[in-house]
């Protein structure tokens, strides 16, 4: 790697989440990788730009992005993107439509049109609780209810899901946004060559939310290094936040 990878972190999360869901795992990475900068940014429609419309498709949510990140500076030096979900279809987009931004990149448990179907890339088995979770009115039962799809931790369910029901109140996302954030997931085709910059995919064997076959879709087209977490959920950096360092360490020493 060049560029000095590992040094500019900038983190992305997924589907209706901000920067606030990355929790205690901010301090993990500080703790990695000492002498970084690690900032976080949230998308279009969420966190502390929960009150704007978000885009319909994922170049128009990472053009906001990266738009973000000029306005307070963060592309003076090159960038190495950390992202989840539908944040690693953001970071995939910027690799390609600004390759001198970023020096490389980490992608956990995410998915392209082009390369599975929607029953993997929203696993069929999670309709019900996921038709079910949207109707709770209770912010803190739907919260709990999102936590327990997305962990496969039990440990944290009272402490997180009071955590993100605070969050929910204090910047909520609407169903707009969060159907808006659905549909740019849902069509994002990114039929592009192999980035220039190094990557690491992750994704997790106890995933329920998106089948961890679509990383391994993408690993196979593209060659990509990944890492299989035996047993972590959707959520990977709440359910095991050390192995995700572990992995993003020895990855960037290899390079």
């Amino acid at each position: 790697m060049t560029n000095n990878p590992g040094k500019n972190w900038l983190l992305l999360r997924g589907l209706a989440r901000e920067s606030a869901h990355w929790g205690s795992f901010i301090q993990t990475l500080k703790t990695t990788f000492p002498d970084a900068k690690i900032t976080t940014l949230d998308l279009p429609g969420t966190g502390n730009f929960y009150r704007e419309v978000s885009p319909y498709n994922i170049k128009a949510i990472t053009d906001a992005t990266r738009q973000q990140a000029l306005n307070k500076g963060l592309l003076q030096q090159p960038i190495t993107l950390l992202a989840v979900s539908l944040g690693a279809m953001v970071a995939w987009e910027w690799m390609h439509t600004y390759p001198n931004d970023i020096c490389g990149a980490s992608l956990i448990n995410t998915s392209f049109a082009n390369l599975s179907p929607f029953y993997n890339r929203l696993r069929w088995q999670s309709y019900p609780k996921f038709s079910a979770l949207l109707s709770k009115s209770n912010i803190l039962e739907r919260e709990k209810s999102i936590l327990q799809l997305v962990s496969n931790r039990r440990d944290q369910d009272n402490q997180i899901s009071l955590e993100w029901a605070q969050i929910q109140n204090q910047r909520p996302i609407n169903l707009q946004n969060f159907f808006r954030q659905i549909i740019a997931a849902a069509s994002y085709r990114p039929n592009y060559s192999k980035p220039k910059q190094p990557i690491l995919l992750i994704n997790a064997m106890g995933d329920r939310l998106v089948n961890p076959v679509c990383s391994e879709k993408i690993q196979e087209k593209y060659q990509l290094k990944i890492s299989r977490h035996p047993w972590g959920g959707h959520d990977l950096t709440l359910d095991d936040p050390e192995w995700i360092a572990l992995q993003l360490k020895e990855w960037l020493f290899e390079e």
